[in-house]
């Protein structure tokens, strides 16, 4: 397959997961923003705001990267990395949705997943006020099967966000 072509379908999936990001954010806004009956002020919890700036941290990010592909020839190692890079951002970006999906299919009504780019660290961020042994085991067993993961640094964190 030619760079070309390789090129045009990341940037298809990244549009793709973009437009998927901006209607988790539309739908999950719709559920969760809340009107502050005292002050008349809104209220966003904690998974619509999180979801929303890292929608604009990575849109920025791939922008940068777009202009470095732009820049520099296809044979420079500058280039090679920009690339890599973008398909590193991709592949994180899927792992979360996905877990993202399994963790609310267990029967929470949210979650936020952060996996690092550079390191071995995993954050989630369930919607409920407290988690038992049950729900962290089923979470851990979650993170084996997709990302093959049995230690590492893993915070698994109750947030409770009232909607």
């Amino acid at each position: 397959m030619s760079n070309t072509k390789k090129i045009a379908l990341m940037s298809t999936l990244v549009l793709l997961l973009a437009v998927t990001a901006v209607f988790n954010f539309v739908l999950a806004g719709s559920r969760s923003a809340t009107v502050n009956a005292s002050d008349g002020s809104a209220e966003v919890n904690f998974f619509t705001s999180h979801r929303a700036e890292r929608t604009s941290t990575r849109s920025e990010e791939f922008l940068q990267l777009d202009s470095v592909i732009a820049a520099y020839a296809k044979e420079s190692p500058e280039y090679a990395e920009a690339v890599a890079a973008k398909q590193k951002m991709v592949s994180v970006m899927e792992d979360e949705l996905v877990i993202e999906t399994m963790i609310r299919s267990l029967g929470f009504s949210d979650a936020v997943v952060v996996i690092g780019a550079e390191s071995d660290n995993i954050n989630i961020f369930i919607d409920s006020g407290e988690l038992n042994a049950e729900a962290v085991t089923k979470i851990f067993s979650i993170l084996e099967d997709e990302k093959g993961i049995r230690n590492g640094n893993i915070i698994i964190m109750p947030i409770y966000a009232e909607s």
